[in-house]
């Protein structure tokens, strides 16, 4: 699903500064995988997850989206393989607050030209399967951060994309959300869906089944997490 060669990522500022935030990074993800990319502030984990999303261009190096080499294409064909391949979930939800549940799932579905019947059939699947069935018509600020976090879920899902890519998901909601949330991932991961989660919290890493440490721009540990955490 994901073959990343050699990326480095190389930042320039005034004075002819370089700062290199990632340094000949390599790893794989298969199909249907769930992975933790675990580091501290300024590690690299979120230059990379930029990289990942097809946000953001490496210096140098490849990366392989399923059978796409993102680094050679276009800023339009960039736009068009995140609406169709990539599903994010962000820490700060980016959902559009006086807007309800059922219209920010239906948004993408939007851009990506699915008439309106079939994206509202679409959207109302995904929020029961987030168990969001009965809050589908309330708009983002009637309703708590996990719920908020589980409308971007939805959100992130109805496209069906090839991966689905969680920055820090639970860092603005309280532990017990959280719990739920990272459930939700689970039975997703469960299900066939390949996961790439970023993360500086070891808690919330521990729920994958792959573990990435990223430390000073560099992988310092790929470890399959054997003591993987389950909900319920």
């Amino acid at each position: 699903m994901i073959q990343v060669t050699h990326l480095t990522k190389i930042y320039h500022s005034g004075g002819n500064v370089e700062t290199t935030a990632l340094s000949d990074v390599s790893f794989d993800v298969k199909k249907g995988e769930y992975v933790a990319i675990m580091g501290p502030s300024g590690s690299g984990k979120s230059t990379l997850m930029h990289i990942l999303g097809a946000l953001d261009k490496p210096t140098s190096g490849t990366y392989i989206l399923d059978g796409e080499n993102v680094e050679a294409l276009s800023e339009d064909q960039l736009a068009d393989i995140r609406n169709r391949k990539i599903g994010f979930v962000f820490q700060a939800f980016n959902l559009l607050p006086r807007t309800t549940a059922l219209q920010n799932v239906m948004l993408p579905l939007r851009y990506a030209g699915v008439a309106k019947e079939e994206r509202i059939k679409r959207a109302e699947q995904y929020l029961n399967m987030v168990g969001l069935g009965n809050r589908m018509h309330h708009t983002s600020n009637q309703l708590s951060g996990g719920q908020q976090q589980r409308v971007a879920i939805a959100r992130a899902l109805v496209n069906n994309p090839a991966i689905l890519l969680a920055d820090e998901p639970t860092g603005n909601i309280a532990t017990a959300q959280a719990e739920e949330i990272m459930g939700i991932f689970q039975q997703l991961n469960h299900d066939g869906h390949t996961i790439i989660m970023i993360t500086h919290e070891p808690d919330i890493a521990a729920h994958a089944r792959r573990i990435i440490h990223i430390k000073d721009g560099r992988i310092i540990k790929d470890e399959i997490n054997k003591r993987q955490r389950k909900i319920g």
